[in-house]
């Protein structure tokens, strides 16, 4: 049984795509002697893979390589509905999207290929401003290319759980979702003056 409902799921790929590059941040989950090992990176997806640097002193590190198996979790906004929001009777609920994928891991060995995806990794999350390039003679990039390992994974499975009140009439999911772009700038702003 597929879980959440086929109402709260989405196949579309572009979705899951789109999820993937608005929110790079992933959460990739590997098993090592039926213990789970988690470390949070971003990853950029590239023609149904997804590229990736790891901290070589990282445990996960040695997991990443050899066709090994992950589980990947890309999360989108999130936020608690309130039945208030809402023009018919319901009761209170979680909307949230998130993107489950698996996939197997290949090591990538070349430094030249490494430094080449960490300037192209810059580039992608410094858009659309582009205020700052990452230089290939940039000397602090060739000190650490010893100390980060590069991998690729390529998925082989996409689950797209979109959960954001499909199941309402139409008045609803509407005020649902201007509840989530509320909610998720507000928590953001009152989180950060709590904690920084």
């Amino acid at each position: 049984m597929n879980y959440p409902p086929k109402h709260h799921q989405d196949d579309d790929r572009n979705h899951m795509v789109e999820v993937i590059k608005t929110y790079p941040l992933a959460t990739i989950i590997s098993v090592k002697a039926n213990e789970p090992l988690i470390t949070h990176l971003p990853l950029i997806y590239d023609n149904e893979k997804l590229i990736g640097h790891i901290d070589i002193f990282n445990p996960q590190a040695a997991l990443l390589k050899d066709n090994n198996a992950v589980s990947i979790i890309f999360g989108g906004p999130q936020c608690y509905i309130s039945p208030t929001i809402y023009s018919t009777t319901q009761l209170p609920t979680w909307n949230y999207i998130k993107v489950h994928l698996k996939g197997t891991v290949k090591a990538i060995k070349s430094k030249i290929a490494l430094k080449q995806s960490l300037i192209t990794m810059t580039e992608f999350l410094e858009a659309p401003d582009h205020k700052y390039v990452l230089e290939p003679d940039n000397p602090r990039l060739d000190k650490n290319l010893n100390y980060i390992e590069m991998f690729e994974i390529s998925i082989t499975n996409w689950e797209g759980k979109f959960k954001l009140s499909q199941d309402k009439k139409p008045s609803d999911t509407k005020a649902a979702r201007e509840e989530l772009l509320r909610a998720s700038q507000d928590s953001i702003r009152e989180f950060l003056d709590n904690v920084f």
